[in-house]
């Protein structure tokens, strides 16, 4: 992508250790900060870190009260697992939001889950939801994502008889308030993954905190696979998630300075919980002024 291009920088609250009002607390400042543009949850139905029996909230519908209780702040959900919800079930709840907020949604999903955390995969059967293989996982949010985008856009009902998904008669009403439709932000690394990032979305994130090398070549075989395509690799923006240290600011400016450095102008900085008091203002003075 452009290095013309400008960072922009947000938050993540994880919603699991924590309380709605914690969340709600730490949303409503950062929408008075200019300096962070963004706000993000994950998508987990029980913890995948702290105490297994903790309190965990569902991803979408507390998005839903968020978008209701801030004005300006992008939001979205870094990333849904597609493996929780099917896709027109999904473009309804992500229209609904986008409705609630505005037009402030970016449409964030992923292949689903964490296959090597073993906290992760608990939650599938816990729910009685199936877990498919990887080869199936990402074939399905291939067609996931062609579903919601015909379902964001089609003005006629139409079917889709795929491998993984059928559709008969499908149409959205309402319309997202975003045209032609919100932002889609795949999350994920793998290479599969990256060939469905090509085709489908506007911006791709992958979890930083790790080796900068080896996430700069991942970016560069996202370039060889647009490239395959036709299309401008330049046309999907870099995001990048990084865990910010409360005690080691200055170790979480050097990771900003890498990764805006390797390319990666969409910069999520994930927040633990308890969150201190003013934690957005200190977000904005400690780190986002001093990198941008």
């Amino acid at each position: 992508m452009p290095h013309t291009y400008r960072p922009r920088f947000g938050i993540m609250t994880a919603p699991s250790q924590v309380d709605y009002h914690d969340v709600l607390r730490v949303w409503r400042e950062a929408d008075t900060i200019p300096e962070i543009e963004h706000a993000w949850l994950f998508d987990h139905l029980m913890p995948i870190f702290g105490d297994p029996g903790g309190p965990t909230y569902e991803g979408w519908t507390l998005l839903s009260a968020l978008a209701a209780h801030t004005r300006r702040l992008r939001i979205g959900v870094l990333v849904t697992s597609n493996r929780f919800r099917p896709p027109a079930m999904l473009a309804k709840i992500a229209t609904t939001v986008d409705v609630v907020s505005g037009g402030r949604l970016d449409f964030g999903i992923g292949v689903g889950s964490r296959p090597s955390h073993p906290l992760a995969r608990r939650e599938y059967e816990a729910h009685g939801l199936p877990f498919h293989d990887s080869e199936h996982a990402v074939g399905s949010l291939a067609e996931t994502c062609t579903v919601i985008r015909r379902l964001w856009t089609e003005p006629e009902p139409f079917d889709f008889h795929g491998t993984y998904h059928h559709l008969t008669g499908a149409f959205g009403s309402p319309r997202p308030v975003q045209r032609p439709h919100p932002p889609i932000l795949i999350g994920g690394r793998s290479s599969a993954t990256l060939r469905v990032v090509a085709e489908h979305a506007d911006l791709w994130n992958i979890p930083g905190g790790g080796d900068i090398d080896e996430i700069a070549r991942r970016s560069a075989l996202l370039d060889r696979y647009c490239a395959e395509i036709g299309r401008d690799p330049a046309s999907i923006i870099r995001s990048i998630h990084l865990p910010v240290s409360y005690a080691q600011p200055g170790s979480t400016r050097e990771a900003i300075h890498e990764s805006i450095g390797a390319g990666f102008r969409h910069i999520v900085l994930g927040l633990s919980s308890p969150y201190p008091t003013g934690v957005a203002q200190w977000v904005a003075d400690e780190l986002i002024d001093p990198s941008a």
